[in-house]
């Protein structure tokens, strides 16, 4: 005699029960054992400045607490976007992960039409730092201060060059802030990244740019760079001689930032456990040594805080650009 078809529904409902908690435990074990094998850190910009040495603090530290491997890859280009797009199509497992700077994830939306990845689906894991920026010259340029700078490009109208790692990047905006304050017309120069564009600036091909003060600080010491003011809204607590931009033009303040974030759809307690261990390491003493060498201000903020900062530099990002008019070449 045949089963009943309510004992046929009973067992279907079991099986089915039995499956979801099979799929349930499997997921919670592979996120209990993460990590298991190599995370792969990408970062949108060539090798050389604080954006590039920063990550590769983290992978050691991570990789020393975790033992697992981490690596660095570097997929600049694309005003950062390049790398971006590549960690939004990677598999939402957390072992691929982007460090970047706030283009990609607050800017390129509201500048380029075709964006390869949607910036608000990364999940958010941690702002590591923030880090002050500063105006700098080839000291060949004969002006000491901003309102020098602008008098001479006044005096030399459409000659001054700048140097950025493309339309739609941080310093790029910044430094339209400074020229729509100013009334200056200045020639932009997009470069991969800032290293290249410093290599230039060092070399007189380019006269100013906007750059983390972490990057340029060894080229202002040696006398190879001259700096002229910072972009934040106080004085640097390392250079009190050193006047802000805000002090001549109070619109203009920047302050530059860099994160970490997952591809989309990342587990939740991944992106936690994440959070939790660079926190950790930027306490650590030799690290905060380590970047206090740069000037950076460690943060080491949770995912929600993350994604609640994020959110609001979106929003900033985008009434800069409105009100510069600023659009994608």
């Amino acid at each position: 005699m045949g089963a009943s078809p309510i004992n046929e529904t009973r067992m279907s409902r079991r099986l089915f029960v039995a499956v979801l908690l099979s799929l349930s435990t499997g997921t919670a074990n592979a996120q209990v054992s993460y990590p298991s094998r190599t995370i792969k850190i990408v970062v949108p910009v060539p090798p050389g400045p604080i954006l590039d040495t920063l990550p590769r603090i983290i992978a050691e530290k991570l990789a020393a607490a975790w033992g697992q491997p981490v690596i660095v890859e570097n997929r600049p280009g694309a005003a950062q976007n390049l790398g971006a797009e590549a960690v939004a199509k990677s598999n939402p497992d957390g072992y691929t992960l982007l460090a970047t700077p706030a283009g990609p994830l607050t800017i390129s939306q509201h500048l380029f039409p075709k964006l390869g990845f949607e910036p608000s689906a990364f999940v958010p894991v941690s702002i590591m730092v923030t880090i002050p920026a500063v105006v700098v010259v080839n000291p060949k340029l004969p002006v000491a201060s901003i309102r020098e700078l602008v008098a001479h490009a006044k005096s030399n109208e459409g000659k001054l060059t700048y140097g950025t790692p493309g339309v739609g990047s941080s310093p790029h905006l910044a430094t339209q802030m400074l020229l729509t304050a100013t009334g200056l017309r200045a020639v932009h120069v997009p470069y991969k990244g800032m290293g290249p564009a410093t290599t230039d600036l060092l070399a007189g091909h380019i006269d100013m740019m906007i750059d983390n003060l972490g990057n340029v600080w060894p080229h202002i010491k040696d006398g190879r760079l001259k700096v002229l003011a910072a972009t934040t809204a106080a004085r640097i607590p390392e250079l009190p001689n050193l006047p802000t931009i805000a002090e001549a033009y109070p619109d203009v303040v920047y302050t530059s930032w860099f994160a970490i974030v997952a591809p989309p759809k990342t587990p939740p307690d991944i992106a936690a456990k994440l959070s939790s261990a660079i926190a950790d390491i930027l306490k650590l003493p030799d690290v905060a040594q380590r970047l206090r060498q740069f000037s950076v201000a460690p943060i080491g903020s949770s995912p929600a805080d993350t994604g609640a900062f994020i959110e609001r530099e979106r929003r900033r990002w985008r009434q800069v650009i409105v009100s510069l008019g600023i659009k994608s070449d």
